[in-house]
């Protein structure tokens, strides 16, 4: 909840204060040193737990300087070097993490630029840097799969061992969606070869290589395009029958009751769990609406998510104070489907429901 809202908070000063900042030294303070404190946790102004300008000889190395070491216990867990806002991430911009890396205690390294920041560890070998990250998040473009995953590195939760343990996962996933990406975008020969092999009967000439590669990638946009049409129109036609039958023990109550919520209010009790599922639903939606027209409103019978405060458009419902948790969105016709959930992590799957529910209001 407050994580989530800490990271919107710093993602809207990179994209307010990106333009003014013209060096390295202004990206760490307006910006890096704001993530360290306050969305990592670490205390900036702590010594025993951030170091600045750390020094580290390595070799015929003397005197180089990483800039922060994030410390745990009187030793180095994480390393983390700054290049100037805009500036892309490429490898050899790390050649002093990577030197760094391996004569300290540190298994976490971060190479950032304010914006994007990217994360190494020793999978490939031991004590050795990786030359590529197991986790990219940028605050501009936040991956709602990996703010969880961003989450462990802070220091109420840091556990380099679980961190290590689901980098390996982490790294193959991510490197896996950005090829499927770029084959989408640009299919390489391979890829087309793959597709027309199986289509085509007769011999694969240059002119059909040729062929197929237009080919390929109208398919590819036809099937993305179909894929959130289809998303779309599952959000807007009703509830399902599952769903019907899931919510069938609670009668659905209307969009529209504002006299009654607030008779109720010495009998509301809004628990740490539907605020964590606000914001959760907050850092979707705020895609496609300014996150300040999403307000919440609880109820004795759940706790609404609404746009602009506003009973008659109602984004969804957190169903929390019983055994069984649901998650309601509406529809175009703002009947609202309940879908059971067991973490609040699921709610990531209903995204682009949500993002339709609210752009409904538009």
């Amino acid at each position: 909840m407050e994580f989530i809202e800490r990271l919107n908070t710093l993602s809207s000063k990179v994209r307010q204060q990106a333009a003014s900042i013209q060096t390295e030294e202004a990206t760490k303070t307006a910006l890096v040193m704001p993530f360290i404190h306050t969305v990592l946790g670490y205390d900036v102004f702590d010594p025993s737990e951030v170091v600045p300008e750390f020094v580290c000889d390595v070799g015929t190395k003397k005197g180089e300087k990483i800039d922060y070491a994030i410390m745990k216990g009187g030793e180095v867990q994480i390393l983390i070097e700054t290049k100037k806002i805009g500036e892309p991430l490429h490898i050899n911009h790390a050649s002093q993490l990577f030197r760094y890396f391996h004569v300290t205690s540190a298994r976490i390294s971060i190479l950032t630029n304010g914006r994007v920041y990217k994360f190494f560890t020793d999978l490939d070998a031991p004590n050795k840097m990786d030359e590529k990250p197991f986790l990219e998040f940028d605050l501009l473009d936040m991956d709602d799969h990996a703010i969880p995953e961003l989450q462990k590195l802070t220091k109420s939760a840091f556990d380099v061992d679980s961190i290590i343990s689901a980098a390996g996962e982490l790294k193959y996933v991510g490197q896996i969606k950005r090829e499927i990406a770029a084959q989408l975008s640009q299919p390489g020969e391979d890829f087309v070869r793959f597709f027309a092999s199986r289509v085509y009967e007769g011999a694969i000439t240059q002119k059909v290589r040729d062929q197929f590669a237009i080919l390929t990638k109208k398919a590819a946009d036809q099937f993305l395009n179909d894929q959130v049409n289809g998303r779309l129109k599952s959000a807007m036609s009703g509830p399902a029958p599952a769903a019907i039958a899931e919510a069938e023990a609670e009668a659905l109550e209307p969009a529209s009751a504002p006299a009654q919520e607030e008779s109720e209010g010495d009998k509301i009790v809004t628990t740490a769990e539907e605020l964590e599922g606000f914001h959760i639903v907050k850092s979707i939606v705020r895609t496609v609406v300014d996150s300040r027209r999403i307000a919440q409103r609880d109820t004795q019978s759940y706790f609404g998510v609404l746009l602009d405060d506003n009973n008659r458009k109602p984004i969804a419902r957190l169903h929390f104070n019983r055994s069984q948790k649901y998650l309601g969105i509406f529809g175009a016709d703002k009947a609202e489907t309940r879908h059971a959930i067991e973490h609040l992590d699921e709610i990531y799957g209903f995204a682009e429901q949500l993002k339709a529910t609210a752009s409904q209001y538009l």
